[in-house]
């Protein structure tokens, strides 16, 4: 089976972002295996900006979107999935790229951020709104 085309896209993308002088923003469906900091997540969704200032060691890797980041001055690890990041986008246009959700499913070794149970819910379909 040929492995997903997701991760490849998203650096991409993010690579034009920044080619571009623009801020790469990335839409997050939130779940159990999803680390980020609970208090901005907002109907099972967050966005993150991933810029190079506003992130400490991106790494976009083939199964997970991975940094630090600040959150009202606290340094917090975020761990998202690769099949959960919904869009990402440049915050000065919108331009970008929007995709399917796919559900992680963690692996028996090795998963940054296990989880007991696989989650079976998948998220509701909504529009996304450009927030500047």
């Amino acid at each position: 089976m040929a492995s997903s085309q997701k991760p490849y896209l998203l650096r991409a993308l993010y690579e034009w972002c920044l080619d571009n002088a623009y801020t790469p923003y990335i839409a997050v469906w939130v779940n159990e295996h999803t680390r980020v900091p609970a208090q901005f997540v907002k109907d099972e969704q967050i966005v993150l900006s991933i810029s190079p200032t506003a992130t400490k060691d991106l790494l976009i890797d083939n199964e997970w979107v991975n940094f630090h980041a600040r959150f009202g001055g606290v340094s917090h690890e975020i761990w998202v999935p690769v099949g959960h990041v919904m869009s990402l986008f440049s915050k000065e246009t919108g331009e970008g790229m929007g995709f399917e959700v796919e559900p992680h499913q963690p692996a028996d070794s090795g998963s940054p951020n296990p989880a007991t149970e696989p989650t079976t819910d998948t998220p509701k379909k909504k529009n996304l709104k450009l927030v500047k």
